[in-house]
């Protein structure tokens, strides 16, 4: 008999072809295997028994990378094939171009590290070594399917070498398509800031003298898997404060790249999770407690108490780090807020007065991504991962739909740490992270990120969701996407809702629950700026049913930079008449005529719109305790006031819960009350920040206690950015807890912004599945 089979899933890329020879082969069995924009085929001619026997080995012994999502049986006539072949890869369907799923980027694996470091073999410190089983995939990818004329490594031509590898079934690099040698592949080079070479023999030799830089405390550009990093010795203390100097960056931390797990130990305190993470093939920046005595400079991540580390992703960062014996900085290479830099031409004009001097190679970026973040999270008393930036490791792997996607959808996200996401069925493509698009650069990074995305994955999308803010620049061109079809539709999405969706979707919910969403700003339906919500709903309808007690933001922009304006804010709901003088911890850092002006914008109410948030208030108490009366980065007063917290104080200040036309507000006045008496009564602001966390924490739980009393509800959905706030995460997750309620909380997509495009998509598949539904 003869069968064939559609294989969809991450077949392409990740040695799966050489996977189904062998099996086959091992069978018996006649036919073959080949790749298409579908995934894979496989005709396979034999016995009955032989060809089932096939099809259960096929998911049990798969290689580490292939993920089988659905397998098509189909009986077809014999054709007296008694040998199996891997076949050229064809486009069978033009339709269905791009349906392929592309796979993210791999980290070097053990058996490509023990070539790079041993000196018999010829791929000895070669920054290239790869096989099936590691390496770049989406960086590089041009097209689908996953074939090297439709990647960047088309340019290389393989030497005799390495196309006996290639061909050869019983090689790990049987059709490796990234597969390279120093003798046809890629090359490092090293070159000054001008672009002067730095004479070295080989690409071996360019990464040993840049290594011997770093330890002489030098600034270096290094051009990585998905952009550049800019790089220094973590220890050098001057090295660290010219790298802060020049990238325009005075306080936001840098992440470090530590050579191995060993090292990493002695930076930060790790968990099973957190060393699990360290170690994943995806190779994240890695949150965790800096240790008291890691060999960091100071300036490095100032006045936190986590750090970002990462081991490396590359041969090439493996080789660096290993030559340069300790941990360096390895922070992206842009200016403050800009996209990270890919094109060479382009990061030499952005980093030429960052860095002095510029480690490189002739391996084209075709999808520039960062690095992403994650941390280790405690829920129902088990430790897991929340990703904090989904791009490098993770993009462009699909999540699933709990509702499908009935007609090609794209969501636009936010403004800021803004994502995209596209998608079909039941997969939605969440695009690598883009960043903040109030920069032309981002926004051309992400309108032309969405342009290869769409062809990557043969999508057009009729449908384009977006948030309800209309001057977000995502809003805008999802508008004006859906002006330029007849069919096209746009789909708004309320900011908090996205965020509740998001976190309901990626664990595969449907059901109503409570959403306990804390971040700094968005639009809410009353036209005001809402950012410390109590919702109910789920992927169709919300509901607002409770908030942080509102106050202006005088200034409005304005008071996000600069906190002490908040503080002002909140003073004056305490004691309206009394405000205008300045509190004792912000005499150093606002003049009195600013102070004044301040208190009239919030008497009057001009330039200072009302808002619920979280992270607002936050800032005000960061300012009131003089932790942060001006900001640098985004959030970085309440960054560093939870950092000056003391976990091991469990008091807390009032919170009232009070009922207003018909919602529930948590009337924190006296929470600020508080905070302004232990300051009078010089309380340590370790003790007062901790209270705050407290307090907030179990007001969100009270709440929710009752919504669940009366809604007969039982899930408690924690998201938004305030939440990547570790200790009011967990003070808040355990807080619930015990009111006998199951917390969701986002794992695989961010807390932050950078979900908001997947809970968008989420909301606007199951809206299209429930028309009949109320919409908010």
């Amino acid at each position: 008999m003869r069968v064939r089979l559609h294989i969809d899933g991450t077949v392409q890329g990740v040695g799966f072809r050489p996977y189904v020879y062998r099996l086959a082969h091992d069978m018996n069995l006649g036919g073959f295997v080949r790749n298409d924009a579908r995934g894979a085929v496989v005709e396979l001619e034999g016995s009955c028994a032989a060809i089932d026997t096939f099809v259960q080995r096929l998911g049990i012994e798969q290689p580490p990378l292939v993920q089988i999502e659905h397998i098509t049986r189909e009986d077809i006539s014999e054709q007296d094939s008694d040998s199996f072949v891997i076949q050229t890869s064809t486009i069978v369907h033009p339709d269905d171009a791009g349906v392929a799923l592309v796979p993210p980027d791999v980290a070097t694996c053990d058996d490509c590290i023990r070539e790079l470091f041993d000196p018999a073999d010829r791929r000895y410190r070669y920054p290239f070594v790869n096989c099936t089983n590691c390496g770049p995939r989406f960086t590089i990818i041009r097209g689908t399917p996953y074939d090297r004329p439709l990647t960047t490594m088309a340019t290389f031509r393989m030497c005799p070498a390495c196309r006996h590898e290639y061909e050869d079934p019983a090689n790990r690099r049987f059709h490796a398509q990234p597969n390279a040698c120093p003798a046809c592949g890629p090359r490092a080079r090293l070159t000054d800031a001008v672009g002067a070479g730095v004479e070295t023999r080989d690409a071996a030799d360019a990464v040993s003298a840049a290594a011997h830089l770093l330890r002489d405390g030098a600034i270096v550009a290094v051009k990585g898997v998905g952009g550049y990093h800019v790089a220094c010795l973590a220890r050098d203390e001057s090295a660290v404060q010219r790298l802060r100097d020049r990238k325009h960056r005075p306080h936001k931390p840098f992440a470090v790249m530590a050579p191995d797990l060993v090292v990493a130990r002695n930076l930060i305190e790790t968990s099973v999770v957190t060393e699990q993470l360290l170690a994943s093939r995806e190779r994240p920046i890695v949150l965790a407690r800096r240790r008291d005595d890691a060999p960091v400079a100071g300036a490095v991540a100032p006045c936190l108490l986590d750090l970002g580390v990462m081991l490396p992703s590359s041969p090439l960062h493996q080789l660096l780090l290993h030559d340069v014996g300790s941990p360096v900085v390895m922070t992206s290479g842009n200016l403050t807020d800009e996209p990270i830099a890919f094109r060479d031409d382009e990061a030499r004009e952005r980093l030429s007065g960052i860095a002095d001097y510029f480690l490189s190679h002739d391996r084209t970026i075709e999808t520039p991504t960062d690095d992403s973040v994650v941390r280790a999270v405690t829920v129902a008393g088990h430790q897991r991962a929340m990703m904090i930036r989904r791009s490098r490791g993770y993009a462009p792997s699909p999540l699933a739909l709990p509702v499908a996607a009935t007609t090609p959808l794209l969501a636009c996200g936010a403004q800021l740490k803004n994502t995209f996401c596209l998608a079909r069925g039941t997969r939605a493509w969440v695009g690598p992270h883009v960043g903040d698009l109030e920069r032309y650069e981002s926004l051309r990074a992400y309108r032309d990120g969405i342009a290869h995305h769409e062809r990557l994955f043969g999508l057009s999308p009729t449908h384009f969701a977006h948030d309800l803010h209309p001057e977000y620049l995502s809003t805008k061109y999802a508008l004006e996407r859906a002006e330029s079809g007849a069919t096209c539709e746009a789909i708004a999405v309320q900011h908090h809702h996205a965020h509740l969706a998001a976190c309901l979707a990626e664990h595969g919910e449907t059901r109503p629950a409570i959403g306990v969403i804390f971040d700094g700003t968005g639009l809410g339906t009353d036209g005001e700026l809402w950012g410390g919500e109590i919702l109910v709903g789920d992927l169709v309808s919300c509901e607002r049913v409770g908030h942080l007690q509102r106050v202006r933001m005088p200034g409005g922009e304005g008071a996000v930079r600069e906190p002490w304006r908040m503080a002002c804010s909140w003073l004056s709901e305490l004691h309206p008449e009394s405000v205008s003088t300045i509190p004792a911890m912000l005499r150093r850092d606002v003049d009195e005529r600013s102070w004044r002006s301040a208190v009239h914008l919030v008497r009057s109410g001009l330039a200072s719109p009302r808002t619920s948030s979280a992270g607002r208030l936050l800032d005000a108490m960061a300012a009131l305790c003089g932790i942060r009366a001006r900001i640098t980065y985004e959030g970085q007063a309440a960054i560093e006031f939870e950092a000056v917290a003391d976990w091991g104080e469990k008091e807390r200040y009032r919170v009232l819960l009070c009922p207003v036309n018909d919602l529930m507000v948590l009337d924190v006045r006296s929470l600020v009350a508080g905070v302004v008496a232990d300051l009078a009564l010089r309380v340590p602001v370790a003790a007062i920040s901790a209270r705050v966390h407290n307090s907030l924490a179990r007001a969100a739980a009270d709440c929710c206690a009752m919504l669940a009393a009366s809604r007969s509800l039982g899930t408690v959905v924690i998201s938004g950015g305030v939440f990547q706030n570790l200790l009011l995460l967990q003070r808040t997750i355990l807080a619930v807890e015990e009111k006998g309620l199951r917390v969701l909380v986002p794992e695989r997509i961010p807390p932050n912004d950078g979900g908001i495009a997947f809970g968008q998509t989420a909301i606007a598949a199951a809206r299209a599945f429930h028309p009949e539904r109320e919409r908010l």
